[in-house]
């Protein structure tokens, strides 16, 4: 129940926020199937094989999000959500809707504490990705991008569940 409070509280505070927020944001205009024809070892593609997973398009505006997901191999389900604010917050990036996920999601679920301190110091090791123009690095190659990124000790949501 607490986590579908939070899945409606996403759901609500998306809308708004890409409203009022990200006015001057232009959409990417690609499809899911488009970045699945983009060629394999890309980000694009990469990113388009987490989106079929998960029968999702990309959210005109906050498209940046779904390259995150990505990029750090969480999934969608409503921790991993929590957790990787708290590892975008780690890593410096600063957002109201952030910190009200990360706020919101402690305080309702607060048993996966763990994960989110876990994924915050994740976050704080890496190297600063949160500001990149991600519809530019779709077309970069993936496995190279995501090792500039990350060190091998802490590069996905996997090794924190270990």
């Amino acid at each position: 129940m607490r986590k579908k409070l939070v899945i409606f509280l996403f759901e609500v505070s998306k809308t708004l926020y890409t409203k009022f927020f990200k006015q001057n944001h232009l959409p990417w205009d690609l499809t899911t199937v488009e970045l699945l024809e983009f060629p394999p070892e890309t980000f694009g593609y990469h990113l388009g094989e987490f989106l079929q997973k998960n029968n999702f398009e990309l959210l005109p505006k906050v498209e940046r999000h779904d390259a995150y997901h990505t990029l750090t191999n969480y999934g969608t389900e409503v921790e991993e959500e929590i957790g990787l604010q708290f590892l975008c917050m780690g890593n410096g990036k600063k957002c109201p809707y952030m910190y009200g996920a990360i706020l919101l999601g402690t305080l309702i679920l607060p048993e996966y504490l763990s994960l989110y301190l876990k994924s915050y110091q994740v976050g704080r090791a890496a190297e600063p990705f949160h500001h990149f123009d991600y519809e530019q690095i779709i077309h970069l190659d993936y496995e190279l991008f995501k090792s500039t990124i990350f060190s091998k000790n802490t590069s996905t949501l996997q090794l924190i569940r270990n």
